[in-house]
């Protein structure tokens, strides 16, 4: 049913929880393959790729390149974008294969999933919460929440543009708010500390006023 497009960069230390949040997917077949898009690891990123089957394709540098390519080579007609450092909870399965055969009875549709991160503390809660409401009031998720999509409605949009930011808001801008749905099950993201909070928020402010994602690639 999905192909899971995974963009990688020397990410050895991340990839085996992200891939083991996939397992019981593929277990039930709602997995159908991973394509992990490289853009040049010089670590054990793709012996790890290798070894639990994934299709791998290298590509230039750069998310949105990397996507372009895993694009080119998945299989499915349904895609899933999922960073490296994130890892889908547990059930996540079970409510994208309901998500599916819904879809399969209205118009397309695609979905993102609740942001977390993997920490206990008040910060991680803070950061959360500002994602959630960035997620409902701007109709902004960035691409740690993951994107499930319809090939067909990428295409329709006309799928990743090759910017050097912001591809994430860029396509969600495209398939628009009545288009994206957000799902109950998390992507739980590995805690990183927080640089430019400011700075994102400006950004996502700027977004929600329709400033071309190539300017705010830029900024």
């Amino acid at each position: 049913m999905i192909s899971v497009i995974v963009p990688t960069l020397n990410d050895e230390r991340l990839l085996p929880r992200c891939f083991d949040g996939l397992i019981a997917g593929a277990v039930r077949g709602v997995v159908r393959e991973v394509v992990v898009a490289d853009a040049g690891s010089s670590d054990a990123t793709l012996a790890i790729a290798d070894a639990v089957g994934a299709h791998i394709v290298h590509a230039q540098s750069g998310r949105a390149a990397q996507y372009i390519a895993g694009v080119a080579a998945a299989k499915s007609d349904w895609l899933l974008f999922l960073h490296p450092q994130t890892a889908l909870e547990q059930g996540w399965d079970t409510e994208v294969e309901s998500f599916i055969d819904q879809a399969q009875l209205e118009r397309p549709r695609a979905a993102v999933f609740r942001f977390a991160l993997e920490d206990f503390g008040g910060e991680a809660r803070r950061a959360e919460a500002k994602a959630a409401l960035r997620s409902v009031l701007l109709a902004l998720p960035y691409g740690d929440q993951g994107l499930l999509v319809p090939r067909r409605l990428y295409n329709q949009v006309g799928g990743f543009r090759a910017l050097s930011r912001m591809e994430d808001a860029d396509i969600v801008r495209r398939i628009g708010r009545r288009r994206l749905i957000r799902l109950r099950a998390r992507a739980v993201n590995v805690a990183r500390p927080s640089k430019g909070a400011l700075r994102g928020l400006a950004l996502s402010l700027l977004h929600a006023i329709r400033v071309p994602s190539t300017v705010l690639a830029k900024l």
